[in-house]
């Protein structure tokens, strides 16, 4: 049998956890009469569907057929062990819509139930609508991430993890997660199910590696050693592979192919929300074998006018690269931090311009800011004597008007 196609939009629900259904031809009422009919077993649900695109809330809507006697029917839905938001919960007939509708509504005193009156102009069956939101059916999502042995690029799962925690089966569901593919899958009572939502292949990875102490800090301070994390940064766009549409916040577990048929585990991150056109950075820990020295090689004072003061400074960064192939360095240096290390932070916003004397004197023009340059430094790989060759680059800055 074909799947369902998916629920209209504008219409979701959530099904509830314990239904009781009964329909009773009150005496009295002046469309023709009928026997009394009482659903002792609930009707199966013929189709559930769960909306899972909000960040805190979830919708589910089912479908069931209902038996319904000529006249008014009292319709009673109750649930027991569910956290369902009473207000939320409408009622709707697909079947002949024009012709059986709801009369009311009322909620007895005290229970976890409501009792629609529903008019049908005959007997028979119908198939209705209920959808309501409820509050032990959430979701949250997770990442693989398995990148090449060179590193360029790597294969990205993205998966939903549903967590009922409700005792109510809800058996084969359809599920919007608000992007990608609808899911369809058997949903159990108190259980926790992982759902594969994309598979991206081939998307292209770059490595990076990042000096900047007012971020990072340092990893020897004795020493002057500044700590250096590693990040794959992945493009949410077409170009990266990517882009059909914002990724989710959620757990991330990378892995690298080791070249020999098997993974190794290189760590676990927090992937943050990334919409289109923004980059992922994945978190690979700190690199022990790319060295950065920095030391302030220069702190010259100048008077300008009265207690108005220009401060000439020099920072020096030597880098040793121990790996074997040559790799990029993003070298930055917030100016602010700076300008605290050099005279104590006076609560301004620092004023300052590029030196003459420097080597670093390009920055990133889309990376950088205000506040803090970011600049690209080459590191050669290290020589047949498995020594490192040293880099040394310096920043040449003028803190202006100081007092």
């Amino acid at each position: 049998m074909p799947p369902m196609p998916p629920m209209p939009r504008t219409a979701r629900v959530i099904p509830p956890l314990a239904l009781a259904l009964a329909l009773l031809a009150p005496a009295g009422f002046s469309p023709p009469a009928a026997a009394g009919v009482k659903l002792i077993t609930l009707p199966g649900r013929e189709r559930v569907e769960i909306q899972l695109d909000h960040p805190g809330v979830t919708l589910v809507e089912e479908e069931r057929i209902v038996p319904l006697a000529a006249g008014v029917n009292d319709v009673v839905f109750a649930w027991a062990n569910a956290n369902i938001d009473k207000d939320s919960i409408q009622l709707r007939c697909l079947t002949d819509p024009t012709q059986i509708r709801v009369l009311s509504v009322s909620y007895p005193p005290g229970e976890n139930a409501l009792t629609w009156q529903v008019s049908s102009p005959a007997a028979g069956s119908a198939r209705v609508r209920i959808s309501y939101i409820i509050g032990q059916l959430s979701k949250t999502f997770a990442y693989r991430a398995v990148a090449a042995n060179d590193e360029r690029t790597l294969t990205l799962w993205q998966y939903i993890e549903l967590h009922n925690q409700a005792s109510e089966s809800f058996g084969v569901t359809g599920m919007w997660p608000g992007f990608g593919e609808r899911l369809e899958r058997p949903i159990g009572g108190n259980e926790t199910k992982r759902l594969l939502a994309s598979k991206f292949d081939e998307v292209p990875v770059v490595k990076r590696y990042t000096a900047d102490l007012s971020s990072h800090g340092y990893l020897d301070a004795a020493k002057r050693q500044l700590r250096i994390p590693m990040h794959y940064i992945l493009q949410n766009d077409d170009a990266g592979g990517l882009g059909a549409f914002p990724l989710m916040p959620g757990k991330a577990r990378i892995f690298q192919d080791d070249g020999r048929g098997t993974v190794a585990f290189l760590g676990e991150d927090w992937a943050s929300y990334t919409p289109r056109q923004k980059e992922l950075a994945l978190s690979l820990g700190v690199a022990k074998d790319i060295v950065v020295t920095r030391t302030i090689e220069r702190r010259d004072q100048r008077r300008v006018k009265g207690q108005l003061f220009d401060y000439d400074v020099v920072v020096k960064y030597e880098i040793e690269n121990f790996k074997d192939s040559a790799v990029e360095l993003d070298l930055a240096e917030s100016m602010t931090a700076l300008r605290r290390e050099i005279r104590g932070d006076t609560g301004r916003a620092v004023e300052w311009t590029f030196g003459t004397g420097g080597t670093l004197r390009n920055p990133d023009a889309d990376r950088s800011t205000a506040d803090r340059p970011l600049f690209h430094v080459a590191l050669p790989a290290r020589g047949a004597d498995q020594k490192a060759v040293k880099t040394t680059v310096r920043l040449h800055v003028v803190i202006k008007n100081e007092w």
